[in-house]
């Protein structure tokens, strides 16, 4: 029996464990894709790994799974953060599903000298995050934090955690991971306008910090994104 639907649910899963639907759950399953009781849905809740469960209740404001088996144990990814100065909409968007599909364990928006936006909305981004889980097999829905001081957030650096500093002026430099130590890593991207002269210098004296190019030509914010978390999973994620 394979499902050809997956779902993330905020339920708990489990041996027996029966899971209700929202309205909005049911009308997906049982409006659009046509479920009927008896079809099996693949659900996860980003804790108890990936669970084979069966329509037992169909309703158009409602319904019940029950869970059947485990398909796939919870697969969390490296300890890695991705922090990035949000830009237009849909570029946004962009980088967090690409973020959650690439492995990144937390996603930190963060407010520059030269960010755009001033504001995001934390809902829909996670919203996002859990549509990307649910769409690239993920069993593993990454906390996307809403927007922080950049500042701030330099000045309470958690200890222990490096930094992959990936500076546009950097472009072309033979700066790389080379030597670097695996472990709770943070990967940070600029925004369109780059960081400024204040943020560089001060990043660049951080211990924890290491800038790092991300090739010969200068990329765009949601390019970088991609860019910088392929370049940290083969080096020193779990893409090796």
């Amino acid at each position: 029996m394979k499902a050809k639907v997956r779902l993330y649910v905020d339920h708990p899963l489990g041996a027996g464990q029966s899971v209700p639907l929202s309205r909005e759950q049911a009308h997906y399953l049982f409006g659009v894709m046509r479920l009927i009781a008896g079809d099996p849905v693949a659900l996860f809740n980003g804790r108890d790994g990936e669970w084979l469960t069966t329509v037992a209740e169909a309703g158009k404001r409602g319904g019940l799974l029950d869970c059947v088996e485990q398909s796939r144990p919870l697969m969390p990814p490296p300890d890695l953060w991705l922090l990035f100065a949000p830009i237009k909409k849909a570029r946004t968007d962009f980088i967090v599903e690409k973020a959650v599909e690439m492995g990144a364990a937390r996603i930190i928006p963060v407010q520059t000298d030269f960010t755009n936006s001033e504001r995001i909305r934390q809902d829909r981004l996670q919203a996002h995050a859990v549509e990307a889980a649910e769409q690239c097999g993920g069993t593993f829905v990454p906390e996307v934090t809403d927007l922080h001081r950049l500042d701030r957030l330099l000045a309470d650096w958690p200890e222990g955690r490096q930094l992959m500093f990936c500076d546009e002026a950097e472009a072309g430099a033979a700066l790389t991971l080379e030597g670097a130590e695996p472990g709770p890593w943070a990967i940070l991207i600029g925004p369109e306008g780059g960081f400024s002269d204040a943020e560089r210098k001060r990043l660049l004296a951080q211990p924890f910090a290491r800038a790092v190019s991300l090739g010969p030509r200068i990329l765009r914010a949601d390019t970088a994104a991609v860019a910088a978390l392929t370049l940290w999973q083969v080096a020193l994620g779990d893409w090796k």
